[in-house]
């Protein structure tokens, strides 16, 4: 009986183990626990900057003209011929003129046509009304040499305005000179057709910049990489023609073509019209093809036409989620104001808006304003024409 109680114990044991052996082992696996991913950043919001910017055209001294400036002791004062144009000029940020008869000084011999050299004062009286950029690169730069320019330029620095076109030296004829405004960087550029067969000294070319097509692509691209906007000045075209020229056109489309965003041009004498032009990455260039003589003593009537041009000029920055950062530059509202250049007996000049020329100086006053009008916006009838009365 013992003997069967430890055979059924036995057996017992080897089922339980059996059964112990058979069964499954399940194998828990851990996981991390989860986590929310972080949110990306949203992209910086884009920022606006505005900055507006006028030019005019030819200030050509004739000697009636600084004549009619004289105070005595050798002293010129030109403050009265501007006094109705002073608060157009002054209202925009950057103002550009063509110094035309290049400002030697007194001391070298005050000259006219057909070789001008004009007293410091006309600097001082353009400082005064607000101007912050002139060209030297125009026919007249070499009139009076290499003395001429050297002042010209000394004076320019000393009133704190700056020249393009000609340098002092070959240092400086390779910098790209800049003015900032509101958040807004313009780089400048200016060069001229020709110095009426003047030739610069040998090895002093840097004197005077002339119209290279390589160097002006070459120029403007620079001047990309150093500001936002390229405003190039252009001495070009046939004197007293009111009509564009198919070398005005060219080279325009070139600076276009190569970048620049607005170019301001002059030597006509006379109004010629303002034109956008579309370079070959779809950017869009502002030409006013001749502003004009502001001041002089030519005395047939469209010679005594020329302009204010005003631009404003718009930048965005956009930001992507990376915080890397574009800009586009955008020319809009362009705003002319015709003026005028009033004298008699070559004396009194002075230079008034064309819309408020009295009737008893410019009996047809209101029928040439509209041609005028109608003339100068035929390619941008969007062109506003200012008339504050």
């Amino acid at each position: 009986m013992r003997n069967i109680k430890k055979l059924f114990l036995l057996i017992a044991i080897i089922i339980i183990t059996g059964c112990s052996n058979l069964t499954e082992t399940k194998v828990i696996k851990e996981y991390p626990p989860l986590t929310e991913e972080a949110p990306r950043p949203k992209p910086k919001k884009p920022e606006h900057f505005s900055a507006s910017i006028s030019a005019v055209g030819d200030i050509l001294i004739h000697s009636s003209v600084y004549n009619d400036a004289y105070i005595g002791n050798n002293q010129y004062d030109f403050t009265k011929m501007f006094t109705h144009v002073k608060p157009y000029l002054e209202s925009t940020d950057i103002t550009f003129a063509n110094s035309e008869s290049i400002i030697g000084g007194q001391k070298i011999g005050l000259s006219h046509y057909p070789r001008f050299n004009s007293p410091f004062e006309v600097g001082n009286v353009l400082k005064d009304v607000g101007v912050d950029v002139v060209s030297m690169a125009n026919n007249h730069t070499l009139d009076r040499g290499e003395e001429a320019i050297l002042n010209a330029t000394k004076h320019w620095n000393d009133l704190g305005i700056t020249y393009v076109g000609a340098a002092r030296n070959k240092e400086e004829t390779e910098q790209i000179k800049t003015l900032t405004a509101n958040g807004i960087t313009f780089a400048f550029l200016a060069y001229t057709y020709g110095t009426n067969g003047l030739v610069t000294p040998k090895g002093k070319e840097y004197l005077v910049n002339y119209i290279d097509e390589t160097k002006i692509k070459m120029d403007i691209q620079n001047a990309k990489s150093l500001a936002d906007v390229v405003v190039v000045s252009l001495h070009i075209g046939n004197e007293y023609e009111r009509k564009i020229s198919d070398y005005q056109e060219k080279i325009a489309q070139l600076a276009a073509d190569s970048g620049a965003h607005i170019i301001f041009a002059h030597h006509p004498h006379v109004l010629q019209p303002v034109k956008w032009y579309e370079g070959t990455h779809g950017n869009k260039t502002f030409v006013i093809h001749s502003l004009g003589n502001f001041l002089s003593a030519q005395d047939e009537l469209y010679r005594q036409i020329g302009a204010i041009m005003q631009l404003d000029v718009n930048k965005t920055i956009t930001y992507d989620r990376e915080g890397n950062a574009s800009s586009t530059i955008e020319i809009t509202n362009p705003s002319l104001l015709p003026t005028y250049v009033k004298f008699s007996n070559w004396k009194d000049y002075e230079i008034i808006p064309l819309h408020k020329v009295s009737k008893e100086v410019l009996p047809n006053r209101d029928q040439l304003y509209g041609e005028i009008k109608t003339y100068m916006s035929q390619y941008v009838p969007e062109l506003f024409f200012i008339e504050d009365h």
